[in-house]
């Protein structure tokens, strides 16, 4: 698989990452080892975890499988903190909560560092440099190789990455932003990926596939039984996408897929793995044969004829101030 550098810095990772949302949750630990021997098979290397992602489990299943199954030193580990459990306070990223899941990160990953380590979100009730001075702390330490934000709109990240700028060699400049992104999902376009490109921060998009609605399973008001879509904790994630106008952006993935031979799956994941800033999407498979399909679009290119179709019928509505206010 081919490697791309993770934003302006020299960490190459594979321009496809591995997603582990559901480990631990829906997916088993037999299950969970098969995609990722089937992923580092592949030549892939960026596996995306979080400190959340099933209650833990995900980076427990993780550091378990790297003990026996796929040596560490093979892949690039990204995880997240900054996430909590309180319906009151969604997001902690207070200094103290942020090394502390660290350690506890660590601790379940069975390993003395991560790759890449993301802010989960952006914290309005902690101090932005606190948050930040968190990531130098953990970069010095040599816990974390690299640090990145997600979640994070574009004015909240162009401040965070002004301020690691702010003191060359003393703060860790960002490497990455890991954002949702797809035809069905565009609107990291209107500040967040022009901010990210020009401060050499990587795109790394999650639900590439518009939540599995751009594979057309759910197409004539199909629900497959095994679906998430058909899941009781993540239909609801599922549903914003069920839409027409969804509706009319699949129908068109599906026709580009139809006249270039492949799958709906490819054309889409070829897509947004192949739009400007964008380091690697992370892909959130259920079973090895769905990975296998979608890491099948490494020998896809999509023409430019069909890239400016999808872009025309997916394009968001951005007016003022994004453009230029004399041609409104």
């Amino acid at each position: 698989m081919e490697q791309r550098h993770l934003g302006r810095t020299g960490l190459r990772v594979s321009r496809i990452g591995l997603g582990t949302l559901t480990w631990g949750r829906d997916t088993d630990e037999h299950d969970a080892a098969e995609l990722l021997k089937t992923f580092w098979e592949a030549g892939g290397t960026l596996v995306d975890t979080a400190d959340v992602y099933g209650d833990g489990e995900a980076e427990y299943l993780l550091g378990r499988l790297m003990d026996g199954l796929v040596p560490r030193r093979d892949l690039v580990i990204s995880t997240k903190a900054g996430s909590v459990p309180d319906p009151d306070r969604r997001f902690d990223c207070s200094r103290g909560h942020l090394l502390s899941a660290l350690d506890a990160s660590l601790a379940r990953l069975g390993t003395d560092h991560v790759d890449v380590w993301h802010v989960h979100a952006y914290d309005p009730a902690t101090p932005l440099e606190e948050t930040l001075q968190a990531l130098d702390i953990a970069v010095a330490s040599g816990r974390v190789r690299y640090a990145g934000v997600s979640n994070f709109c574009g004015w909240q990240l162009a401040k965070a990455a002004t301020w690691q700028l702010a003191a060359p060699g003393a703060r860790t400049r960002l490497a990455s932003t890991q954002m949702e992104y797809s035809l069905l999902q565009r609107g990291v376009e209107r500040e967040v990926l022009p901010a990210a490109v020009d401060l050499g921060i990587g795109m790394l998009p999650s639900s590439p596939l518009g939540r599995g609605v751009l594979t057309g399973k759910y197409r004539g008001d199909a629900t497959p039984a095994d679906s998430r879509g058909a899941s009781e904790h993540l239909a609801p994630f599922v549903a914003p996408y069920l839409d027409d106008t969804a509706s009319r952006i699949v129908d068109a993935v599906t026709t580009a897929a139809d006249g270039l031979a492949v799958t709906a799956l490819q054309v889409a994941l070829a897509w947004v793995r192949d739009r400007p800033g964008v380091t690697a999407p992370i892909v959130g498979a259920r079973t090895a044969q769905q990975l296998t399909a979608a890491l099948s679009v490494e020998a896809l290119s999509l023409p430019d004829e069909i890239c400016r179709a999808l872009d025309d019928v997916s394009a968001p509505v951005h007016r003022y101030p994004d453009h230029d206010w004399s041609t409104l």
